[in-house]
Order: C-alpha cells, then structure tokens, then sequence
C-alpha cells in the first residue's frame, strides 16, 4: 500500500510546468505517465541515488507540481512533499507489506508520520485484495478494498478513508480509485482518482504536463492525494 510520504537527488520541487514535457530531476528517470481522473497526471520515476526498490511520484494538476512522495519495495510511504516535508517515523507498530498483501491476500498496517513544520500523525488500517480485476488502458490491475483512519497527535481523528484501489503486482504499485472520505466532520465525501491512461517511454501523452480529465472549471473534487491513502 502506498502511505502518506525529494533525497539527495531532489531537494526542492521544480517550477510549475503549464504546458510542454516534464523532466525528471537529474539522475532520475520516468517509467511511466498516468492521466488519471479529478484532473491529474503523475509522472513515476526511480533515482539512482536510492535505495533499490525506492520509487517517485509526482503529481500536477492544471498549474503544474503539487505533491511529490518516495515509497520503498513494500509500498511504505517513505517521504512526501506538498509542499511541507513529511516522512515515515522509525519503528513502525505494523509495517506495510506490499509482499504480504499479494502473498496473503491482506495487510494491515499502523505507522506514524512527522512533518517538517513540527506536526506529526498516525495512520491505521488495511489493504485486501477483492479477487476482482480490472483492465484500464490494457493494463490489468487487481482490486483492492481499503479502510483507513488518520490521528492527530492527541488522538483527534483527522480523516477517515474507505473504498477500492488498484494494484499492479510486477509494478509493486498502488493507483487510486473510487470511495469517500471523512475529513473529521462526519460527513462522507465522494472521490474517485482512477487512472484512465497509461503512457510509457515513446508513446504519445508520456511526460504530458497538463492532466487531461474531469478538468471543468466547475469540478469540485478534492485532490486525490488529500483523501486516498495513495501517496
């Protein structure tokens, strides 16, 4: 599972792009595009200088990079940057197992994050393949239910998020999809940030910096990043 998380190689995002092609931070190389639905496109790409596994995101809406994260081999949210630093704290109660959610079937997990600005919280909850698939863009992606709350320090609940994602099992990579999150008010909210497209080194749309779908002027989705437990 991806959690909520730029290394040597990336030390602060780059400028809003508004149109034209992305390029990767140097030393850093993109493996793949995807247009995916709320009107986003996220870009990911490895870095030579981490950790075999690491793998990058980014994501741009219409005015260009908002949210940047770094999971491990096991889809643990490492660091995110949104643009306030965010990382994994030490010691996790329940590391997340991408390895356990293919092998099993199911993973949970409970870890805790801290930010740069001095704020911190805690995530828990868990992943469970549904034994459905699905084939977008024909690339076949097992579904999977989640189920997540997030704390404040002093134990207030920040959010709660419950739907379906997407996985891919060679990739070791999770994609939004569709559900509905409680941003502490008790209200359930609808959200849907499934991938649409998916472009790959040559094709047409790879590197793209404008997001293509559900980009009405009108649209008042929330930001994918802010209510799926994708990073």
């Amino acid at each position: 599972m991806q959690k909520l998380l730029i290394l040597a190689c990336l030390t602060v995002p780059a400028a809003p792009a508004f149109a034209g092609t992305w390029t990767a931070p140097e030393g850093c190389e993109v493996f793949l595009t995807v247009q995916a639905k709320a009107c986003r496109v996220s870009h990911y790409y490895t870095c030579s200088a981490d950790a075999p596994g690491d793998q990058w995101r980014v994501d741009m809406d219409q005015e260009g990079e908002f949210f940047f994260s770094r999971v491990d081999s096991e889809a643990q949210w490492v660091e995110s940057y949104d643009p306030v630093k965010q990382v994994l704290d030490p010691a996790p109660a329940d590391p997340a197992s991408f390895s356990e959610l293919i092998a099993e079937g199911m993973d949970t997990w409970d870890f805790s994050l801290s930010k740069e600005d001095g704020t911190g919280s805690r995530a828990s909850g868990y992943d469970r393949l549904t034994g459905a698939t699905v084939v977008i863009d024909g690339i076949t992606l097992q579904e999977t239910e989640v189920d997540f709350t997030e704390y404040g320090r002093d134990g207030t609940v920040l959010r709660r998020s419950r739907g379906n994602e997407y996985v891919h099992p060679e990739w070791r990579l999770f994609f939004a999809g569709p559900g509905e999150t409680d941003l502490g008010d008790g209200q359930w909210l609808p959200i849907d940030g499934s991938p649409v497209e998916f472009n790959f080194p040559g094709e047409k749309g790879f590197l793209a910096t404008q997001p293509i779908y559900d980009c009405d002027a009108l649209t008042a989705e929330l930001p994918v990043w802010r209510v799926s437990h994708e990073p």
